[in-house]
C-alpha cells in the first residue's frame, strides 16, 4: 500500500543533498555580495574625494554609478537570505523568487543612476566649467575600471555557476561601470587639451552606456519573471528522457527557474502492460537521470502515461479542460 501511494505522489531524490546544495549556493552568493560591496564602496569613496576637488561631472557620474552598484548588494543579500528559508504551506515552492524581485530593484537603481548622470551632464553642457586636478581624475577613472572589472568577473562567474540571473545582471552592471570609468580618461584628456566641453560630452556617453546595460539587465530579469529558459535545456531534458530505459515517448517538458534552481514537470509514455510498480520505477529512473544530468535541476515531477495499440484515450475525462 505504501509503495502504491508513493507511485501517485511527486518523486523526491536526495532531498537533504539538494537542500545542502541550495544553502551552499546562497552562501556563495552572499560571499560574492559582501566582497564586491567592500571593493566597490572603497572605489567609489576614492572617486568621491577626487570629484570634490576636481569638479569633473564625468567622474561624478561614474562615482554615482559605482555607489549605486555597491548598493544593489543590499536587495540581493535580502533575496539570498529569504531563499534559504524552507517552503511553507503558503509558499509551497519556497522563497527563491525573491531573487527576481531583487532583480527588479537592481534594474530600477540602474535606471535612476542613468537619469541622474544624464541630468548632470546636460546641466554642465549648458554651463561649462573647468575641470581641476586632471591627473587625479584620470587615475580615478583607471581605479574605477579595475575595481568594477574585477567585481564584474566575480559576480558573473559565480552567478552563472549557481544559476542566479539577478547576480549575473548585477555583474553586467558592474562591467559597464568599468568601461564608463575608462571613458573618464577621455574627459581628462579633452580638458587637458583645452576642451572643457569634453567632460559633459563624456558624461552623456557614460549615460548612454548605462542605458545599454539597463536594457540587458531588464531583458534578463524579464525572462526570469516570465519563466523563460534556454531552449537548449529543454532539448537536453528531452534527450535524457528519450534515452531512459522504459520510456517509449516523451510528452510535454516544462522547466522554470525558482531562484537559482530549476524545477521540471515532464510527461513520459510507458508500455501499457506495465504494472503500477513497474511504471513507477520507470518514472523514478527518468527523474533520477534528469537530476543528475540537467544542470541546476533540483526537482522534477514525472507523469507516466500508458501507451498501447488499442487506441484508448486515457485522458478522456480531462479533454474538456485542455
Amino acid at each position: 500500500m505504501t509503495r502504491a501511494g508513493h507511485a501517485l505522489t511527486p518523486h523526491s531524490h536526495d532531498s537533504a543533498d539538494k537542500t545542502d546544495a541550495a544553502l551552499e549556493s546562497s552562501s556563495r552568493g552572499m560571499r560574492v555580495l559582501a566582497i564586491s560591496f567592500v571593493v566597490l564602496t572603497a572605489t567609489a569613496l576614492i572617486q568621491a574625494v577626487i570629484v570634490a576637488f576636481s569638479g569633473s561631472v564625468a567622474l561624478l557620474g561614474d562615482t554615482l554609478h559605482n555607489f549605486a552598484d555597491a548598493l544593489t548588494a543590499v536587495p540581493l543579500a535580502i533575496a539570498f537570505s529569504l531563499g534559504r528559508r524552507m517552503a511553507t504551506r503558503r509558499f509551497t515552492y519556497g522563497y527563491g523568487r525573491a531573487e527576481d524581485l531583487a532583480g527588479i530593484v537592481i534594474v530600477a537603481v540602474i535606471a535612476a543612476s542613468a537619469a541622474f548622470a544624464g541630468y548632470e551632464a546636460v546641466k554642465r553642457l549648458i554651463d561649462p566649467q573647468d575641470v581641476q586636478a586632471l591627473g587625479w581624475v584620470a587615475a580615478a577613472g583607471v581605479a574605477g575600471f579595475l575595481g568594477n572589472e574585477w567585481v564584474a568577473r566575480y559576480r558573473i562567474r559565480v552567478g552563472r555557476q549557481i544559476g542566479s540571473a539577478a547576480l549575473v545582471a548585477d555583474g553586467l552592471h558592474a562591467r559597464t561601470d568599468g568601461f564608463t570609468s575608462l571613458a573618464v580618461l577621455l574627459s581628462a584628456g579633452g580638458a587637458a587639451l583645452g576642451w572643457p566641453i569634453a567632460d559633459p560630452i563624456v558624461g552623456l556617453l557614460i549615460t548612454v552606456a548605462i542605458c545599454f546595460v539597463l536594457r540587458d539587465a531588464a531583458r534578463e530579469i524579464y525572462h526570469r519573471l516570465m519563466d523563460a529558459v534556454d531552449p537548449a535545456l529543454v532539448d537536453q531534458a528531452e534527450q535524457i528522457l528519450t534515452s531512459t530505459p522504459g520510456v517509449r515517448h516523451v510528452g510535454s517538458v516544462r522547466l522554470r527557474w525558482i531562484g537559482h534552481a530549476l524545477r521540471a514537470e515532464v510527461d513520459i509514455v510507458v508500455d501499457h502492460d506495465l504494472s503500477l510498480v513497474q511504471a513507477h520505477a520507470v518514472a523514478v529512473r527518468a527523474e533520477h537521470r534528469l537530476i543528475h544530468h540537467l544542470p541546476r535541476l533540483s526537482a522534477a515531477t514525472v507523469h507516466a502515461d500508458p501507451d498501447g495499440s488499442d487506441g484508448t484515450d486515457h485522458h478522456t475525462l480531462l479533454t474538456v479542460h485542455r
